[in-house]
């Protein structure tokens, strides 16, 4: 019997997924406790349609942040903070602080997308990564300079 699964079923198969079981596990198991439809012509075409509708807001979000990853990668910003001799911070620079600096330029993102490799703890220019989408990572650059 085949079923389009509505969740993911250890040892069976993903949400979204049409598989083969045995009518006993359908009709006992996994079609009372809504974990699966019956693959009818009807239900497959809806599946299909969903699965048409999701990629298209997918593709529409990648383009939407390849255009703010071209914003951001023309943006260069500098963060000012006190530094103690041989250019060394007090402290380093957080990704609230490019965050911040980022916002003063009116682009807007989240400081769970800021990707510091190495931690900023000295003064001079350096790349730091903004994940924007699965597929897309602006690089921003930033100016530590020395705080008045």
């Amino acid at each position: 019997m085949e079923i389009i699964l509505k969740e993911d079923v250890d040892n069976l198969g993903k949400a979204g997924e049409v598989v083969t079981v045995a009518r006993g596990y359908a009709r006992n198991f996994l079609l009372p406790q809504s974990k699966a439809l019956l693959a009818s012509l009807g239900n497959v075409k809806e599946l299909e349609n969903q699965r048409r509708q999701i990629r298209n807001k997918i593709d529409k979000m990648r383009l939407s942040a390849e255009d703010l990853a071209k914003v951001i990668g023309e943006i260069s910003i500098t963060i000012k903070k006190t530094a103690g001799e041989h250019d060394k911070l007090f402290g380093s620079v957080t990704s609230m602080d490019i965050v911040s600096a980022i916002k003063a330029e009116g682009v807007i993102v989240s400081k769970k997308n800021v990707q510091i490799e190495e931690q900023i703890k000295s003064l001079g220019n350096f790349t730091v990564g903004i994940k924007l989408h699965k597929d897309v990572i602006a690089n921003l650059k930033i100016s530590v300079v020395r705080e008045d």
